[in-house]
């Protein structure tokens, strides 16, 4: 019902910074909160940051005071403004969306790379 297209990934140096977007389609009143999650080779997928329908955010402690997470409810959109980079932050960045409905699995866009550079 919910579909999810993450854009704005790349290559960037150090202290760099990269603006990611995540544009929902389908069913986009069916969606409760969103987020962003990570995966970097050999290690396991990891929160990054989740806003709900309400705007109420939270971040990972890893990303706190340099990623901030913002949501268009108009644009269906979903952003993640990433700013003073590290290389740890290299991974494959993709987009959640939880539904409203019971027991129906969370929605999965297909991943967006980021590579930061030292």
């Amino acid at each position: 019902q919910v579909q999810l297209v993450e854009s704005g990934g790349g290559l960037v140096q150090a202290v760099g910074s990269l603006r990611l977007s995540c544009a929902a389609s389908g069913s986009i009143f069916s969606i409760n909160g969103m987020g962003w999650y990570r995966q970097a080779p050999g290690k396991q997928r990891e929160l990054v940051a989740t806003i709900t329908r309400g705007e109420t955010t939270h971040y990972a402690d890893s990303v706190k005071d340099r990623f901030t997470i913002s949501r268009d409810n108009a644009k269906s959109t979903v952003y993640l403004q990433m700013n003073s980079l590290k290389p740890e932050d290299t991974a494959v960045y993709y987009c959640n969306a939880k539904p409203l409905g019971y027991a129906i699995d969370d929605y999965w866009g297909q991943g967006t790379q980021v590579t930061v550079s030292s």
